[in-house]
């Protein structure tokens, strides 16, 4: 068959046609990257070459194997076998380009070799039926937040071309050599639909679809970093680089304003982003009706950097109340397939609103109640340990004699007049099974999770260091806590503690038979994943053991595990009034989930925080005397209370 290069096309050699072709392309592109290059390094400088395995990990399953992408099912495989075939069609295409500008080069064109040309032919077919499922799913069943744009239809048409010019290509291959290739069953059926043509034909209609195809990878090629599908090529960067832990917080600054301030690797969030909608589907301030969209967040992000880094940024192009709807559930991170960290940029913001003291009259009441009590509630430190008058038993102070777990409290617990039969109910089954332990008393502070998520670094630091200093006067071997609000902070963001969740201690407890139950709890209950334990943390199962262990039935949510739904009241959104523009809180979106299943009469939380904000919801959305709200350790006293 004829070189596709060696032909003249009007008069000009087509290798010299290729050369022209591929050189405009390529500088496009290039022109294009280049610039985004040199915005991000404008950027703050971040770390994010460490633990290099880790990476390398991550990168494995979640662009190679595309992991995330599997948990919206109708989606996934489609997407995975249209990433593939561009895998193997970019090979090819750099392939084909590499011979056509150097007709010279001794080797073949990929789809002279079998098995590159099988692996185009199968990778090929299954992406054309994969896009016909994209297709259906964006234009006829499309998800919320998944946009009809014309961008989206321009990109899926060149694929098709692409992937259509190829195949035909094969066909008309098969048709004037049928005998000269094995590994092209494809393009052997194919070869039926050009029966009719004479040889020549044949033959001008394959250099057709050759150039067809190649000019329709350079456009696609020049296209890319002007269109949405950036993320094509920026997304495995942004998951090589991406957050190890769902929970993390950008290192201490004073906020970013302007792009020089905020770090490369969050700037980078805008060019990988697909604008999916996955992370408002999640989000529960979106869907509760605030202003904030995490999508719109990420897509403000890549304006600014396609603008050049030019103007600022928090506040104007991203309005401030749709920052502080945000209630730092990692929601939004945990569904993103391309690893964009839409937490640290919002953390961003709030750091630079709350050095210019841009916060609501609620929040700035708690915060100055944290800085002078160490505590929201403005209550005296010696308050703290007020729960345990009553007890029958005197709680260790931790301090004063060696214990083997310190419970951490957490201020909800300590102070909530709702909350402190549950603290209570803690010591007393701890006491029953011989758990060695004590507290802090006066010496605890809050933990600073939600401050520090608040954007207050320097208080956050200042309740780390008094907790720090209390720790090291006391003397013990584990640190266990009932909130995970503050089992997050102390493991993750304190130095070289051991930390446990009071259901993993439970769970430890009930299969040594150091507690056991009296009786089995005959009842139906849901179980609602707190973020900061389940999402964050990956702490799924221990409390779904004890609920077992205690004879309770579990149904589970539609939302649970890590789909679970944020009562609302994380990221300091419980010290701030109600964002505006709420249509249902997201308490009452989960209490009513709950009560919607059959035969449930309780909710089972395993947060301070969850217990209040759903009781409230319960009395709101009213569903009072037809759901109950129970904290975990409720049930576990009630099953482990020794018989009268």
């Amino acid at each position: 068959m004829t070189n596709p290069t060696a032909t003249a096309i009007l008069g000009i050699p087509g290798w010299v046609l290729l050369w022209v072709l591929a050189a405009v392309s390529i500088a496009v592109f290039s022109r294009r990257v280049i610039r985004y290059v040199r915005t991000l390094r404008r950027a703050r400088p971040e770390n994010r070459v460490d633990r290099i395995g880790e990476r390398i990990g991550m990168f494995v399953k979640n662009v190679l194997g595309q992991r995330r992408l599997f948990e919206e099912g109708a989606i996934g495989l489609p997407h995975l076998l249209i990433f593939w075939a561009f895998v193997f069609y970019a090979t090819g295409f750099a392939w084909n380009l590499l011979k056509g500008l150097l007709p010279p080069l001794p080797i073949p064109y990929p789809d002279e070799v079998g098995p590159m040309a099988l692996a185009q032919e199968v990778f090929g077919a299954l992406a054309l039926l994969s896009l016909l499922v994209a297709a259906i799913r964006r234009y006829v069943f499309t998800p919320q937040r998944l946009e009809r744009s014309r961008d989206a239809t321009l990109i899926l048409s060149l694929i098709t071309m692409l992937l259509v010019t190829f195949l035909a290509g094969q066909g008309l291959r098969a048709r004037l050599e049928p005998h000269a290739n094995a590994w092209s069953p494809l393009g052997g059926l194919l070869a039926g639909l050009f029966t009719g043509l004479e040889p020549r034909h044949a033959e001008r209609m394959w250099l057709a679809m050759w150039w067809l195809h190649m000019i329709t990878v350079l456009g696609f090629l020049a296209y890319l970093p002007y269109s949405k599908h950036l993320h094509l090529l920026a997304s495995p960067f942004g998951v090589l680089f991406g957050a190890l832990k769902p929970g993390g917080i950008p290192a201490a600054s004073s906020g970013a304003l302007r792009l020089e301030e905020f770090t490369w690797r969050q700037m980078l969030n805008g060019l990988t982003c697909a604008e999916c909608g996955r992370c408002d589907r999640a989000c529960p301030a979106f869907n509760s009706g605030t202003p904030l969209s995490p999508k719109m967040v990420m897509h403000h992000v890549k304006e600014l950097v396609r603008a050049g880094g030019n103007g600022d940024f928090t506040g104007v192009a991203v309005k401030a109340e749709e920052i502080w709807s945000c209630t730092a559930c990692y929601s939004c991170m945990q569904r993103c397939p391309v690893f964009n960290e839409h937490i640290s940029v919002i953390v961003e913001m709030r750091r630079w609103l709350v050095a210019q003291g841009a916060v609501d009259k609620r929040l700035q009441g708690s915060l100055m109640n944290l800085q002078r009590y160490g505590n929201s509630f403005g209550q005296s430190d010696r308050a703290r340990a007020k729960w345990t008058q009553g007890l029958p038993f005197k709680v260790k102070d931790a301090r004063k004699e060696p214990v083997e777990y310190l419970w951490f409290v957490g201020d909800y617990a300590s102070y909530d007049p709702r909350l402190q039969p549950v603290t209570r109910a803690t010591a007393t089954v701890l006491q029953q099974a011989g758990v060695d332990f004590g507290i802090l008393y006066d010496g605890e502070r809050n933990a600073g999770n939600d401050v520090r998520r608040v954007g207050e670094e320097g208080l956050f630091e200042m309740l780390r260091d008094k907790n720090l200093q209390a720790f090291g006067k006391a003397q013990f071997q584990k640190v266990m806590t009932t909130d995970p609000h503050s089992l997050h902070a102390l493991k993750n963001e304190y130095d070289g503690l051991s930390v446990l969740h009071y259901t993993e201690l439970l769970d430890e407890l009930l299969r040594a038979g150091k507690l056991k139950p009296e009786r089995k709890l005959d009842m139906t209950v849901t179980y609602h994943d707190p973020c900061y334990l389940g999402r964050v943390n990956g702490i799924y199962d221990a409390p779904r053991r004890v609920l077992a262990a205690l004879g309770v039935k579990v149904v589970e949510m539609p939302r649970h595990h890590s789909k679970s739904y944020c009562c609302g009241a994380g990221g300091g959104r419980v010290w701030m009034e109600d964002a505006p523009g709420v249509t249902e809180r997201a308490s009452e979106s989960r209490v009513r989930e709950a009560a919607g299943l059959s035969d449930v009469t309780t909710l089972v939380a395993a947060c301070p925080k969850d217990s209040v904000m759903f009781q409230d919801a319960v009395k709101t959305a009213g569903l009072e005397g037809k759901l109950a709200i129970k904290d975990l350790m409720e049930l576990v006293e009630e099953a482990t209370r020794p018989s009268s």
